[in-house]
């Protein structure tokens, strides 16, 4: 039987970069992967998205994405190409807790990540209904859209095929848009969206889908919108499928998430899942840093890696971000804060640049105090987010943020501009 340092199932975001920082410390990877390397992130969810995001017509973002996804992919198979590392073009299977596809191994990393979540309701399966991925892949721009779910997802689609031409209608269960997302940055954000064309349906539940009608109950009517194409987003499902977890004495949670302890170690205390199938933060960078942790404790090396400060980006126009609790969220928790905001009008960069639309909220303890968070919706949020996330990570007060220079003029001004 074949033997190696350590096996991990899956090359997306969180497998592979596991993989590269266990070779380079010298351990044997063997690595399954029965779909192309890079996950959903790279071939069908983020790098695609942004360029379309970051692209002028519907046409050069179709041509666009697939230059882009390849090039990124020949880049992640040149990192696999390790000599430390084997690559397996097949899916893994557990017959064991220490053994895949004949091959055994101490340690063993799940990192098989998610799919798109489709709505168990009459007409889903309709031709005219897709996912992300299936959106993606089209070669026609739909003249009208009508997308279910206002996360992150369908945010983003609704920003970018408003701006292709299509007629955009938004179908979301909850009161606001982007529930992650400081509330009222939501909401400045969704009517900004609405001023440029689309269309929202607030505290809406989707009934069925019938023809080109998808049919929707608000506030005790039955309403109906027209689209060529149904855009799910729904969320996602772990994808742990046919991986044969019983064998490994691997039970799922009830969300059908693989359960695992604060060092994504799972219960049968031999494996390791991480990523979207542990469903702790599905998010590309909080798998990726999932898995150079546990490489590191594999290794026994000491890190500080904080997850419970985990920067997130929604890249609809204008971008918005966050780290941290909203300020909804820090109330209810009954934590003395103080908020501080600012706004991109006042920004001199900004204002050059023609992009006057942004909200900046800085939550921090009393006094100028240790920064807890920043909700932010504007050019250029997420390297805004990112720097605060810095100054969040290292413990660092509000007052040290603002007394620290700023080049002039930068967005990033914005920050210490607060009040």
């Amino acid at each position: 039987m074949n033997n190696t340092d350590l096996i991990i199932i899956g090359a997306g975001p969180g497998g592979y970069k596991a993989a590269v920082h266990a070779a380079k410390k010298g351990l044997k990877v063997t690595v399954f992967e029965d779909a192309n390397v890079g996950g959903t992130c790279l071939n069908v969810g983020c790098i695609p998205t942004k360029t379309y995001v970051h692209s002028s017509t519907f046409g050069e973002a179709t041509e666009r994405q697939e230059q882009v996804v390849s090039a990124l992919r020949g880049g992640v198979e040149t990192l696999l190409s390790h000599p430390n590392i084997t690559l397996i073009r097949e899916k893994g299977v557990f017959s064991d807790a220490q053994t895949v596809n004949g091959i055994t191994a101490k340690h063993i990393i799940i990192a098989t990540g998610s799919s798109a979540k489709v709505l168990p309701i009459p007409g889903a399966d309709s031709p005219k209904v897709v996912t992300s991925t299936e959106l993606l892949a089209l070669k026609e721009l739909p003249k009208r859209l009508c997308i279910i779910g206002a996360g992150v997802v369908g945010m983003e689609f609704a920003s970018v095929f408003q701006r292709f031409g299509s007629e955009v209608t938004v179908v979301e269960y909850l009161k606001e848009c982007l529930p992650m997302l400081d509330s009222d940055i939501a909401k400045r954000l969704r009517k900004l969206m609405e001023k440029r064309g689309i269309t929202f349906y607030m505290g809406a539940g989707v009934k069925s889908i019938d023809g080109s009608s998808v049919l929707f109950e608000q506030k005790g009517k039955e309403v109906s919108v027209e689209a060529d194409c149904v855009l799910m987003a729904t969320g996602r499902k772990p994808n742990t499928e046919g991986l044969n977890l019983e064998a490994a004495g691997i039970s799922l949670a009830p969300n059908g998430t693989i359960p695992v302890d604060e060092h994504f170690k799972t219960l049968n205390g031999q494996c390791y899942a991480i990523g979207d199938v542990n469903g702790r933060q599905m998010l590309a960078h909080a798998a990726e840093m999932q898995g150079i942790h546990v490489v590191n404790r594999i290794l026994g090396i000491e890190d500080n890696i904080r997850f419970d400060i985990m920067p997130a980006a929604i890249f609809t126009n204008p971008e918005a971000a966050l780290v941290g609790p909203p300020e909804d969220q820090l109330k209810e928790a009954g934590i003395p804060f103080e908020c501080h905001k600012a706004f991109y009008r006042a920004n001199g960069k900004a204002l050059a640049m023609n992009e006057t639309e942004g909200m900046v909220k800085l939550c921090c303890e009393p006094g100028e105090g240790k920064l807890l968070s920043a909700h932010i919706f504007g050019a250029h949020a997420a390297d805004l987010v990112q720097e605060t996330t810095a100054y969040i990570t290292l413990g660092a007060t509000l007052r040290q943020l603002r007394e620290t220079v700023h080049i002039h003029p930068t967005l990033s001004e914005v920050l210490i501009e607060v009040n």
